[in-house]
């Protein structure tokens, strides 16, 4: 189990109201207690901030506001001593617009080595229009015009994603260069673990063809098929060159990918046995609370992953995606692109049921599985952020008409009555502001009742260690819109999607509920049993 700590979200440790290592180091024992396994960081580098951390103008640093290189090293030894692996956050598709190359790229003139680093081309239509199609995962077009040193209107630069996110350009020989030092840089520090942040991306066919994309394309990344940009063939060779050298280190060194692509099968090809270890589940992440659907889902995922022999992961929220217990009280309770589904009308009580069920479905399931910080309390997403608050690219980029992923970052709320929540000193103004009936889902309000989200997690955590392995998955007929199954002999999984209770006797000893009766499950819980 890896639990996600969105960093300036999770603990204050110098009373700025942002989250960062001294604060992390600070909670360590909860998440040890918790009975996680490891934590994935987001990024801690240097950044100017336009997309949350995603646009690293330094690699080889620790921003400020986080804390200095002196507190990770703290980190990942008080985390070691505690049995918690660490995994950094990579972000190698872009660069800020404020590093030094792309400085340097916008100083140099056309055709120079500075500009082959990035996207830079000519545009069409005597240069006023964008190079080709391509659209960018924040809205609009994926290119930027620069003026060049003499003040004129110039080339265009690539970015899949802010436009203070310069897109790299991979057959570099600088750029791949550049990144061994880094990934070694890391791995020397003692981190356990890269996870790769948008790697469908770094791989671009050549020329830039157009992709097709009507005027009002989305960025749909998960429906795509032979896009130029997008899981593009030759990405692969990034991670065997990767994967190379963290099998060079004494001890395990994990390679994780953030991959939405289309289909289980095109997801199976980036963790073959020479690239990345495993890969994020984006299709059981936005799976709707459906019986047929979920057990498609978790069928297609096992089934293709099985020949190239890596293990399936499970993830329900991320810092990018409505978080689950919101989503789940929803008419339509699948998840959107990246997150930016509209509000809609969401059944608080009945997403929370689901979503304590959804918990036990995802640990009792082979393979590995990612908790989104604050799942653990039943968080839900925060819908009413004041405008002036919101700071996700989102908000711009769509002219104020999709407000992003902020809803889902709030910070933690740890202790107390009211706002910050022991996220930050009394009197401090976390970076996003908290909702003032959070005061009964703080951890400590949480902390000693054995009905809560969190004691629920906790429980299930400790039995996962206690009973599961490498057992296989066995499904059982409960009935349509029932999933059963059991991992060899040791647990029985039952979740009730459908709208009648489902009887229990006769099925085994109950080991936990996420609510309701030991005799009988009631509608969208989830009970383990011993067979």
């Amino acid at each position: 189990m890896v639990y996600e700590v969105y960093l300036r979200s999770f603990a204050d440790g110098t009373g700025d109201g942002l989250g960062d290592v001294p604060g992390l180091r600070s909670r360590l024992a909860y998440l040890a207690d918790l009975g996680v396994d490891a934590l994935w960081v987001t990024p801690w580098y240097p950044s100017p901030m336009a997309d949350g951390g995603y646009d690293v103008s330094e690699y080889r640093d620790v921003d400020p506001r986080f804390g200095t290189l002196d507190d990770v090293d703290a980190l990942l030894a008080d985390a070691h001593a505690l049995g918690l692996r660490l995994v950094v956050d990579l972000v190698a598709n872009h660069t800020s617009s404020e590093h030094p190359w792309f400085r340097a790229a916008l100083a140099a003139a056309p055709g120079s080595r500075e500009r082959t680093r990035y996207f830079f081309r000519d545009g069409r239509a005597g240069g006023e229009e964008p190079p080709n199609d391509w659209i960018s995962a924040f809205g609009g077009p994926a290119w930027t015009r620069v003026r060049e040193l003499d003040g004129r209107p110039g080339q265009w630069y690539l970015h899949l994603f802010a436009p203070e996110q310069p897109d790299l350009d991979w057959d570099s020989p600088d750029v791949q260069e550049e990144f061994d030092g880094i990934v070694r840089f890391w791995l020397d520090r003692g981190v356990d673990g890269i996870r790769v942040d948008a790697a469908p991306a770094m791989a671009k066919v050549p020329d830039l063809p157009d992709a097709g994309h009507p005027p009002d394309a989305t960025f749909a990344s998960s429906e795509w098929v032979d896009n130029p940009h997008w899981d593009v063939d030759a990405v692969h060779e990034v991670f065997r060159r990767w994967r190379r050298i963290g099998d060079t280190y004494d001890g395990e060194r994990l390679f994780v990918s953030e991959a939405v692509v289309n289909g289980p099968e095109r997801l199976a090809r980036y963790v073959r046995p020479d690239e990345l270890h495993t890969t994020f589940n984006f299709d059981y992440l936005k799976a709707p609370w459906d019986a047929r659907a979920l057990r498609a889902v978790v069928e297609g995922t096992l089934a293709a992953l099985a020949p190239v022999g890596a293990p399936a992961t499970w993830v329900l929220s991320s810092h990018d995606e409505t978080r689950h217990v919101t989503r789940f009280g929803r008419a339509d309770s699948g998840a959107a692109v990246m997150g930016f589904d509209a509000a809609a009308p969401a059944d608080l009580a009945l997403g929370l049921r689901r979503a304590r069920a959804a918990a036990l479905l995802t640990l009792a399931l082979p393979g590995g599985a990612y908790l989104y910080q604050g799942e653990e309390l039943g968080l839900p997403e925060v819908e009413d952020l004041p405008e002036e608050a919101l700071q996700d690219p989102t908000w711009e980029r769509s002219g104020h008409t999709a407000r992003g992923r902020d809803g889902c970052r709030v910070p933690l709320p740890w202790s107390g009555d009211r706002p910050p929540f022991g996220f930050a000193p009394d009197g401090v103004s976390p970076w996003l502001p908290q909702p003032a009936s959070w005061r009964s889902l703080t951890a400590q309000a949480q902390r000693d009742d054995p009905s809560s989200t969190l004691s629920l997690y906790r429980d299930a955590l400790r039995l996962r260690r206690q009973l599961l392995g490498e057992e296989p998955l066995t499904w059982l007929d409960l009935g349509e819109d029932v999933l059963a199954f059991d991992r060899g002999s040791a647990l029985r999984c039952v979740v009730n999607l459908s709208a009648r209770p489902v009887p229990l006797t006769g099925l085994g000893t109950v080991l936990l509920t996420s609510g309701g009766a030991a005799a009988d499950l009631p509608p969208d819980t989830a009970a383990w049993l011993a067979p």
